[in-house]
């Protein structure tokens, strides 16, 4: 049986809301001009993280420094002590530290721009290279994310088991076009609409086209009352 999901629909009625929800982190600090450093890292302070936390994390740490070779100059202690709260934020410093460093010595202190690069990166897995790629390069990615799986899962466009997967189906599926704004529309539709538990069905855009056997009937209004 053909795939039927109108995906294009489903991603053009996203992007025409995407202006009412908050933009995700790394893409919020992306359109205040960040350097391709400054995105890599933001991404990798983000990991298990709120996006409040992590923007104001972020903003501690490049008020203080700007580029790898600043980064070097601090020890892990400083840089953990600008970061924190975040998660895990004592691996995280040494991490930061660590990438710096590497950039300096093999990359001339410049962010790779190639996925195969940037996974040899301590502490960068296919979740961050693929946003780096998109965020900082422009080039075609796709950032799975648990909402990028879940929603991707929920609404019947793919059926699968983790996000190692999800990454596989949606490139094999997804067109090109929409790699690049994939992953940031559904992570303000997961974080308002799309919840991982009670979803606002009700308020959803794309209910039509969502195929989620759970998914709530939304709340008619009583013609002799509106």
């Amino acid at each position: 049986m053909p795939d039927t999901f109108p995906v294009t629909s489903f991603v053009e009625t996203l992007r025409q809301e995407y202006p009412k929800w908050k933009a995700p982190v790394v893409t919020l600090i992306a359109s205040t001009r960040s350097t391709p450093f400054q995105i890599l890292i933001s991404t990798v302070i983000s990991l298990r993280t709120k996006d409040q936390v992590t923007l104001e994390a972020t903003k501690r740490l490049f008020s203080r420094v700007q580029t790898p070779g600043e980064m070097v100059g601090l020890d892990a202690r400083e840089i953990e002590k600008l970061i924190h709260p975040a998660g895990f934020s004592p691996t995280k410093s040494k991490r930061i530290r660590e990438i710096s460093r590497i950039l300096l010595q093999e990359y001339d202190g410049k962010v790779p721009d190639t996925m195969e690069k940037l996974l040899e990166l301590p502490g960068v897995g296919r979740k961050t290279a693929n946003l780096v790629l998109v965020e900082a390069f422009g080039k075609p990615g796709i950032c799975v994310d648990t909402h990028v799986h879940r929603i991707s899962n929920r609404i019947g466009y793919i059926s699968t088991g983790n996000a190692e997967k999800t990454e596989t189906a949606l490139r094999e599926k997804l067109p090109l076009k929409h790699w690049e704004e994939y992953n940031r529309l559904l992570v303000a539709f997961g974080q308002v609409i799309c919840r991982p538990v009670s979803p606002k069905c009700g308020e959803c855009p794309v209910y039509d086209m969502c195929r989620y056997p759970d998914k709530k009937i939304p709340v008619q209004a009583n013609p002799e009352t509106a």
